[in-house]
């Protein structure tokens, strides 16, 4: 509750809304012990008094009656019947979806075509069909605004758990012999009643405007009851001679449904999971850049050179180092290993080469990336823009989320071209199966008209390398893209990954966790940890004498076949949070050959030749041969 009311504070408009609907609820519940005029009682000789009148603040009605004293028991009513509409409408509604979404089959299909039935009449006819059924009064008119809503709550509700019924918890519940109705109740509603909270912020200002509609016509309220329709109604013969009659009414109505909308919508973005972990405002085109120091000068060691590179984020009060001062450097036709445990900053690392973490929260605070020279750090985002996918391309881990699911792979494919330059249909095929022919997808004429559903793991994984390269890249940055796929299929996208870099002549910054991969492919190997690199080197010399404590660690927790049967390694406790980085080196609380000068000052990454170091006590060859 505490996050969610943070979440919900860090969204001025929804802030403002909940605070205005809480002043108008506030005066609502005063309202009998107010010392107003009685809001029924008629006086004639007083009829249309104006505003700041003596004895009455904002006025008189046509029959005399205090404006102020109406429109606070009126809203009092308003807002009860509202409220009351959608709590009956979402239980109803809520009831009806999870009933037809558990159960499926004929239940579901009975149960959705009589919802689809009651979506079919306009909702404002069928509210007055209803009514005009029952008879006029207010709860005729709440139960037809009650009614014509049940349907909307029962298909989304029906959608989500429709997706939840056939999770694994569930089938673990039935196993365990739990009756439906106890699934429903302790595995099912739980997971809905956050969408049914969302909608039901989102419509109950909709149900006071329907509330008000069916009154203003004379359905609802009847006299001398007064609600904000009502009094609406009455007033509109004299909208024209004495229109404050209308306009406080209409007022009230606007502040409360603005209110509630401006709230419903932050309730929406703060119980929803993925707007959780960030703010909840539409992240920047490109990473926002704050550098503090001054802009490395350039070297020339690479066609992609890191300098320096810091990028954080921003959580209110807090901030996350991810990457805390990273250099790297790749040549044309190498390829670049980036090696560490889940969390050490390897995919902002990557996302950082070309603006892509997302902002907010991520800052790029100091250092520089270049290419070709050229410093990419706080660049137009025009220039980012006609950069990514052209010169540096990226494949990600997930292809199935990296696809869009509604358009055919071929269709992808030619959108990734027609960003970079104009392309008619048949050329554009053309292309899409010319890149699918080179990635070796199996039957690739047909299998541009296929959806990303339609394909294996490995097949779409293909398609992504083949997205990338759709532009003939000088750089492809991979992101663990073989992490998911069994090892055949690995081995297959691996060998074609590195043809495809000794034909073109691309440069390569691999991410991954495994050294395998890296022994398979990369021709120099960074190895990462807390946001910074502690080794660094070519991959054949880091893998026969590793000298970092951390590197050998690593490579110790690798299970090796066909060499007999031994204890698997694994290095005890947890990365440091990055917030909140130790003194001196990182991986102090977890290194058997921690000494007392690892624990203060700055540690430098010590270059000799061709390796470079992150530690004051390295392994040397005859130290690892003992241990």
């Amino acid at each position: 509750m505490k996050v969610f009311l943070k979440l919900l504070a860090r969204n001025r408009l929804a802030l403002a809304g909940g605070i205005v609907l809480m002043l108008v609820v506030f005066l609502v519940l005063i309202t009998p012990i107010l010392p107003l005029a009685d809001p029924d009682v008629t006086n004639t000789a007083n009829r249309f008094k104006l505003p700041f009148s003596e004895g009455a603040i904002l006025g008189t009605d046509h029959l005399g009656r205090d404006l102020l004293s109406r429109l606070l028991w009126g809203t009092q009513l308003s807002l009860a019947v509202g409220f009351a509409a959608a709590i009956v409408a979402a239980t109803l509604g809520a009831t009806i979806g999870i009933i037809a979404g558990y159960y499926g089959g004929r239940t579901d299909n009975v149960i959705m075509r009589g919802v689809d039935m009651l979506m079919a009449f306009p909702y404002i006819l069928l509210a007055l069909a209803i009514v005009a059924a029952l008879g006029p009064g207010l709860f005729n008119a709440l139960v037809a605004v009650a009614a014509v809503n049940v349907p909307f709550f029962a298909r989304n509700i029906r959608g989500i758990t429709v997706g939840i019924a056939h999770k694994e918890f569930v089938d673990a519940a039935r196993l365990a012999g739990l009756s439906d109705t106890r699934i429903i109740l302790t595995e099912i509603l739980p997971n809905v009643i956050p969408v049914i909270v969302i909608a039901m912020s989102t419509t109950i200002g909709w149900m006071i405007l329907e509330t008000a509609g069916l009154s203003f016509l004379g359905l609802g309220s009847q006299p001398p009851q007064a609600d904000l329709g009502s009094m609406l109604g009455e007033a509109r013969s004299a909208l024209i001679t004495n229109p404050h009659t209308s306009i406080v009414p209409g007022v009230m109505i606007l502040i409360i449904v603005m209110s509630i909308n401006l709230l419903g919508d932050g309730v929406r973005d703060a119980l929803d999971p993925r707007l959780k972990s960030g703010a909840l405002s539409r992240p920047m085109a490109a990473t926002m850049v704050k550098r503090d120091g001054p802009v490395p000068a350039a070297t020339g060691d690479g066609l992609l050179e890191l300098q320096n590179l810091q990028t954080q984020f921003h959580v209110k009060d807090r901030v996350y180092r991810a990457v805390g001062g990273v250099s790297l450097h790749v040549k044309r036709g190498e390829c670049l290993g980036i090696i560490g445990e889940s969390g050490s900053g390897k995919s902002v690392t990557a996302l950082s080469v070309m603006g892509l973490v997302a902002s907010p929260p991520g800052v790029i605070s100091g250092g520089a990336v270049r290419y070709d020279g050229e410093d990419l750090i706080g660049a137009p985002y025009r220039r980012l823009r006609d950069m990514r996918g052209k010169n540096v391309a990226y494949i990600f881990q997930d292809p199935l989320a990296t696809l869009h699911p509604l358009y055919r792979v071929g269709e992808q494919l030619i959108e990734a071209i027609r960003a970079h330059r104009p392309i008619g249909k048949e050329e554009g095929q053309k292309k899409a199966i010319e890149l699918l022919e080179a990635v070796r997808m199996p039957n690739a004429a047909k299998r541009i008209s296929d959806y990303p559903h339609e394909m294996s793991g490995g097949m779409r994984q293909r398609v992504g390398i083949a997205m990338a390269l759709a532009n003939d890249p000088d750089i492809i940055i991979a992101d663990e893209p073989t992490t998911a796929l069994d090892v055949t299929v690995q081995a297959q996208i691996l060998a074609m990954l590195d043809d495809l870099r000794r034909s073109r002549g691309l440069a390569i910054v691999f991410i991954t966790h495994d050294f395998g991969v890296v022994a398979q492919l990369c021709d120099r190997v960074a190895v990462m940890y807390a946001g910074r690199i502690v080794e660094e080197g070519p991959t054949a010399s880091i893998l026969d004498k590793p000298t970092h404590p951390y590197t050998t660690r690593l490579m110790a927790c690798v299970p090796q076949l066909g060499e007999g049967k031994r204890r698997l390694e694994a290095i005890p406790g947890l990365p440091p949070v990055v917030d909140k980085l130790p003194d001196g080196c990182a991986f102090a609380d977890r290194c058997e050959r921690v000494q007392a000068d690892c624990r203060t000052g700055e540690i430098a990454l010590e270059r000799k030749g061709d390796r470079a170091v992150r530690c004051l006590h390295p392994v040397t060859p005859l130290q690892e041969a003992a241990e």
